[in-house]
């Protein structure tokens, strides 16, 4: 036999033994490295992009559990809650001691509103994963919480945040829920300012009760007495915080007084609502009446991370002669539960909120930063204090400091 003949017979050999090798290792894939490919897709609004890849996947993983949650999460983003739960049923057959199964599955029955499988769902995770879990626990709160069960859920909620006070949202959440609670309170507060020589001391004594209705949410009767400008006056306000659904909440102020240095009538609202990832925004209006009346236009944003609260406040007055603006920036660092923190806080310009600062004298510009620490001391006993400095400028070359410090309690029944 030839030389060329026995190498082109070897070689045809040859390829008839690797040509299959070839062949699988073409439809070969890596499944995680798909997962993850497929899950920015999905994050960045390419759903339908994201879920063919998820498709291939389970075409040849039909078990894996990631896969099935991923898709059954992109489908509850969408509201198609029915196509998610299908997924998530798959998903618990073929990993039934996942937790992750149990927090998407649960989150999909909440969205949909069945919250009667959604607490045969979390018995089942409880029971398969254990009490320890504090995801699955958070949701036994939130089932109590959308069965307007506010109290007991409550109790798991400070529960999560004493073992798990990174679990997103916690914080938002027990305010909402402390907002939902409190039923009775009287408090007092007392603030001391001093001006350096540059006017007498003022002293500003406070004393409110606090209750709930079902029509007002928390109802806040307030009153509150100063000394400043070498005169008195008192203060009679009323705050109201009505619920306006599940994810947020009202806020009314009304107030009168005869005192020059106090509004002869006050006036405010707010709107607040509590949106995904743990953010707050409020959008509101005040309304003052001195000699002359003050319009403001208020808006706030809110965000909690982990054990910090940020909250950036932004007031605007417009007026004839021109408008002005003012901010405050407050930062929470909570310890052991949501009434205990400390606070920083960095403003500019005056807050129609700050009833200790002087609306009288036409400030060109006010910085101001305070301090302070707040503790539940009992279940019944809350107290707080805080300093704060200001630097005020009203004239051109004429500025005025300010120290204040303010201390209160509160007790609860």
């Amino acid at each position: 036999m030839k030389p060329q003949i026995i190498f082109f017979s070897l070689f045809l050999l040859l390829m008839q033994v690797f040509n299959p090798i070839s062949a699988i290792a073409q439809e070969s894939f890596d499944p995680d490295e798909l997962y993850f490919e497929a899950r920015k897709l999905i994050l960045d609004g390419r759903r339908e992009e994201g879920r063919e890849i998820l498709r291939k996947v389970l075409s040849k993983y039909p078990e894996y559990a990631d896969v099935l949650v991923l898709m059954g999460r992109s489908f509850s983003w969408d509201g198609q809650y029915d196509s998610a739960g299908r997924y998530y049923e798959r998903a618990l057959l073929a990993s039934p001691e996942y937790e992750d199964v149990y927090v998407a599955f649960i989150d999909n029955l909440f969205w949909s509103g069945n919250y009667d499988k959604a607490s045969e769902i979390l018995e089942i995770g409880i029971e398969k994963i254990g009490p320890s879990s504090m995801a699955l626990t958070y949701r036994k709160s939130r089932l109590l919480y959308y069965r307007e069960s506010y109290k007991e859920a409550l109790n798991i909620a400070n529960e999560v945040f004493a073992k798990a006070p990174k679990t997103e949202g916690i914080l938002g959440y027990i305010q909402t829920l402390r907002r939902l609670t409190r039923i009775n309170a009287v408090g007092a507060t007392y603030d001391y300012d001093s001006f350096a020589g540059s006017i007498s001391p003022w002293n500003t004594y406070s004393v409110y009760g606090r209750t709930r209705t079902d029509f007002t949410g928390s109802l806040i009767a307030r009153v509150t007495h100063s000394q400043r400008f070498d005169d008195s006056g008192t203060q009679f306000e009323l705050d109201a915080f009505p619920s306006l659904g599940k994810n947020s909440y009202g806020y009314l102020n009304v107030g009168f007084s005869e005192a020059f240095f106090f509004p002869q009538f006050r006036f405010g609202t707010s709107v607040f609502w509590n949106l995904p990832k743990a953010y707050e925004i409020e959008a509101g209006y005040r309304y003052l009446q001195f000699s002359e009346v003050t319009h403001i236009i208020t808006s706030s944003f809110g965000k909690y991370i982990s054990n910090w609260w940020l909250n950036l406040r932004l007031n605007y007055i417009p007026g004839t002669e021109g408008s002005s603006s003012s901010g405050n920036l407050q930062v929470r660092y909570y310890f052991s539960g949501p009434e205990d923190f400390f606070s920083l806080q960095a403003s500019t310009g005056v807050s129609p909120d700050e009833e200790n600062r002087d609306f009288q004298s036409q400030l060109l510009n006010s910085y101001r930063l305070r301090v302070g620490y707040q503790h539940l001391w009992t279940s019944r006993w809350m107290g707080f204090g805080f300093v704060g400095y200001s630097r005020d400028e009203i004239s051109k070359d004429n500025f005025r400091n300010n120290l204040n410090i303010s201390l209160g309690t509160e007790f609860r029944f």
